[in-house]
């Protein structure tokens, strides 16, 4: 079995983020860049199921500029067998980003793609959602365990009530959560093994896909400052500033 396993390259989820002074976006001049952390769940998944023996080859995939290479690089040093960089300097929405990525679908056959359920930058949290309605297969969103089966996967995914257990036949697609495992640091022999594993080099004109932003970005603020609190005497004053004030009750 062969998985496809998208991952992009997003800001560190360590660092504090600050919006340009012209408001048109975040600023990412000297900033860490690093693996969207849900795709870091979905590479060491994808690993752990070839490490049982259920898996034979595991593709990544990112769609970005140069240091996108980087991304791929990390996710090959975890234990990954080969990448696809499909280049770009713009800004790639989620739409076009399905479009690409039914694309390598078509172009590499897996049985299963597993990718992050959102990236940290946008948290738009639909490509996975699209891709599998381009590519009109099953898909299993928000999971916190995978099991392959003979006809496909057993997935269980977190739901507002507790957990619900589907199944799905291959090929299909699966969206990574939080809680689905806890991803490992490439060991120094591997980082290096990394750098001769190959990277196809690809760009959006080869899938035929038009990269061009449907969105506007009106304007990017920071949050407003939380006030600092006050201390209450009694009871009844809590109330009286959450009834009035805070207008909660």
């Amino acid at each position: 079995m062969k998985i496809l396993v998208p991952v992009k390259r997003v800001v560190d989820y360590n660092v504090k983020v600050r919006v340009k002074p012209d408001q048109t976006g975040v600023d990412l001049a000297n900033v860490k860049m690093s693996m969207n952390p849900f795709c870091e769940i979905a590479v060491e998944e994808a690993i752990r199921l070839k490490e049982k023996g259920v898996a034979e080859e595991i593709v990544v995939v990112s769609i970005g500029p140069a240091q996108a290479q980087e991304t791929i690089r990390t996710a090959l040093a975890m234990g990954a067998d080969r990448g696809i960089h499909v280049t770009t300097d713009a800004t790639v929405e989620p739409l076009a980003v399905a479009k690409i990525l039914k694309g390598v679908v078509e172009a590499e056959s897996p049985e299963l793609v597993l990718l992050g359920k959102q990236a940290i930058d946008d948290d738009a949290n639909a490509t996975g959602q699209m891709l599998a309605a381009l590519m009109g297969w099953p898909q299993a969103t928000f999971a916190s365990e995978v099991e392959k089966t003979d006809s496909g996967f057993k997935v269980t995914r977190e739901i507002d009530g507790g957990l619900q257990t589907l199944a799905i036949p291959s090929p299909a697609i699966i969206t990574t959560d939080l809680r689905l495992n806890e991803p490992r640091y490439a060991s120094l022999p591997n980082i290096m093994k990394a750098k001769r594993k190959p990277i196809d080099a690809k760009t959006p004109d080869d899938f035929g896909v038009d990269i061009t932003p449907r969105l506007d970005v009106v304007k990017v603020s920071e949050p407003p400052k939380r006030e600092a609190g006050v201390k209450v005497e009694t009871v009844a004053e809590l109330v009286d500033k959450l009834k009035n004030e805070a207008g909660v009750i």
